[in-house]
């Protein structure tokens, strides 16, 4: 073997060792990087060169760096993002809606007649019902009568607060599916870009790992936005459906847009004539689940209870005879409920006089107060009473917010242990990278060490030949 091999072999190992203490220094400084990937060299044995009858090596190459993943973890973890991403949305939005009910009620008194500003529904519907019972025992009592008015006027009220934090929930649910509609459009741009980028560098030779950790972290952040089917073609671009529909490959990318059409939000994507269906998956199915399933659900229901309730007050009090002179009979005491507010009769506010309780038209009576002031437990026909109807809604909204929040902190549990795995195989280990850099440091040095003796040697041979 001659010295300019021996002189070539080492040159190979500083080269190679060089190259491995970057990447070492590399994945050192990235190792708080959270979307960072740990790479490996891998080093091999050069192509050897046949003499003779005998085969010398030549020293060492790098093959490639590897970027290291656990494609199943991964997988799991987008699956898990949408899951995790979709129930905390939900119980977020679901729970807006809770805190506007305030149950179970806490102020609630049998024998508080007017309900205060902060009371619930439920203890300002208990409120307006005593405020007749009381009526009842008095019938001519201006100031009783005035108290019924006052506790219809504050029901009226919480029902109107009701309403309009439910159409604020609805209001501010549009503004964020616009935003995340925003955010999925250019996260699919970007993913296609790079996978524009991570083809070429494959077929260039090149190992592409720093642009698929980007790759990856934006996927993870499009799984959290909905339920997407990620694969990977041979050159590394993503391959996304969302929903059955093409979302971005290798050579383009699709747009989504959201907009309200009777009623109902609705997706649209620029590969699809129809609407497609995004909900059950990431924060843009919990924030459609919202608005066009759970909302209509609470609104139908309160709007029944509401309206139960003014028409079975109507239907007694229109029985009545007031205590004005002449009596008057055949008055509705609500006026009406239309767009979330129950108007009460303005000729009764203006003169309460006018509230009919008597059932003969005599002065002193009663009854009608007493049967309106017992309607909160009156049964219908199927059985069910007033309080029953207010319940149920009450216990379906805090069933759904329960719900939604037990199976985030599920998938929030499960999400932490998977990302630990995803952790301890992808994340970078100061103690086993400046092992790396001693190891590298000293294969340098040897390597080094060869050049100089093969350099002595060298020069010694010229000097022999000079001499002579």
């Amino acid at each position: 073997m001659s010295i300019s091999r021996t002189l070539n072999i080492a040159e190979s190992g500083l080269q190679v060792y060089q190259d491995a203490l970057d990447v070492t220094s590399n994945n050192i400084t990235n190792s708080s990087n959270p979307n960072y990937s740990r790479q490996v060299v891998n080093i091999q044995s050069a192509t050897p060169t046949s003499s003779g009858n005998t085969i010398w090596g030549n020293g060492v190459s790098l093959a490639d760096v590897q970027r290291v993943r656990d494609t199943l973890t991964d997988g799991q973890i987008i699956t898990s993002n949408s899951a995790y991403s979709y129930n905390n949305q939900l119980s977020t939005e679901l729970n807006s809606i809770q805190s506007l009910f305030d149950e179970p009620s806490s102020t609630a008194s049998s024998t508080t007649s007017v309900s205060s500003p902060t009371d619930s529904l439920s203890d300002s519907t208990s409120a307006f019902f005593t405020a007749w019972q009381n009526l009842a025992v008095t019938p001519n009592s201006v100031s009783l009568r005035d108290n019924v008015i006052q506790a219809a006027q504050s029901l009226s009220n919480n029902i109107s607060t009701i309403n309009s934090g439910i159409a604020t929930v609805q209001s501010n649910t549009i503004t964020a599916l616009d935003g995340d509609v925003s955010s999925l459009n250019s996260d699919l741009q970007q993913i296609q870009n790079l996978n524009s980028q991570i083809t070429a560098a494959k077929a260039a030779g090149e190992s592409p790992n720093d642009l698929q950790d980007t790759q990856l972290s934006l996927i993870n952040n499009l799984s959290k936005l909905t339920n997407a089917s990620v694969t990977y073609n041979a050159n590394g671009a993503a391959i996304i459906s969302i929903a059955g529909n093409l979302a971005v490959d290798q050579n383009t990318y699709n747009q989504f847009s959201a907009s309200e059409i009777n009623g109902k939000l609705i997706i649209n994507s620029s590969g699809s004539s129809s609407p497609i269906n995004l909900s059950g998956g990431g924060t843009i199915g919990a924030e459609l689940d919202t608005y066009n399933t759970y909302i209509p659900q609470y609104q139908t229901s309160l709007n029944n209870y509401v309206n139960r309730l003014m028409t079975s007050v109507n239907a007694l009090h229109e029985t009545g005879y007031s205590i004005t002179n002449p009596t008057q009979n055949g008055t509705d005491f609500f006026s009406g409920y239309s767009d979330g507010v129950l108007t009460i009769n303005q000729n009764l506010v203006n003169d309460p006089n006018q509230i009919a309780i008597s059932s003969d038209g005599t002065s002193g009576n009663g009854d009608i107060a007493t049967s309106i002031g017992g309607l909160a437990n009156q049964q219908d026909a199927s059985g069910t009473t007033l309080t029953d109807d207010y319940s149920s809604l009450i216990d379906k909204i805090g069933t759904d917010t329960q719900n939604a929040a037990n199976q985030a902190d599920n998938y929030n549990a499960l999400l932490t242990s998977l990302n630990n795995q995803e952790s301890s195989v992808s994340g970078v280990s100061l103690d086993e990278e400046m092992t790396n850099v001693i190891q590298y440091q000293r294969s340098y040095q040897a390597c080094a060490e060869v050049i100089s003796t093969a350099s002595d040697m060298l020069e010694t041979l010229i000097s022999m030949m000079g001499g002579s």
